[in-house]
């Protein structure tokens, strides 16, 4: 797992105490959708090139930071081809909405993403 500089996110403690986690290998991603069942979990897809991605990320950290009731994952595209390929993700940012491990919403418009987030959290 990879966790980003403290000025980027929080680091994370306790995964269920800490809501913002970074890219992942598919093993560890599998764990987290199973330890965090219950909750909302939000995936985001995204590209370091993509540039609607760098306007999308601040606001998903800041996301993570205010509904933490909610798990948000972010994964590399480039990283992780293997929970790419999972979801069939084909545009960046996609952004998955998940809960007892069925995705409940999916898009890749980030003003749907946040006005959803802000409905269900």
């Amino acid at each position: 797992m990879t966790i980003r500089e403290p000025s980027d996110v929080q680091i994370i403690n306790n995964l269920l105490s800490q809501p913002f986690i970074s890219e992942h290998f598919q093993d560890e991603f599998d764990a987290i959708l199973k330890e965090n069942a219950n909750s909302l979990i939000v995936i985001d897809f995204y590209a370091t090139w993509c540039g609607p991605c760098k306007i999308m990320g601040p606001k998903f950290v800041k996301m993570s930071s205010e509904f933490t009731s909610v798990v948000f994952i972010k994964i590399d595209v480039d990283e992780s081809e293997d929970i790419v390929s999972r979801f069939d993700i084909k545009v960046m940012p996609t952004f998955i909405f998940m809960r007892n491990g069925a995705q409940i919403v999916r898009g890749s418009k980030p003003f749907r993403f946040l006005s959803f987030a802000i409905r269900c959290c």
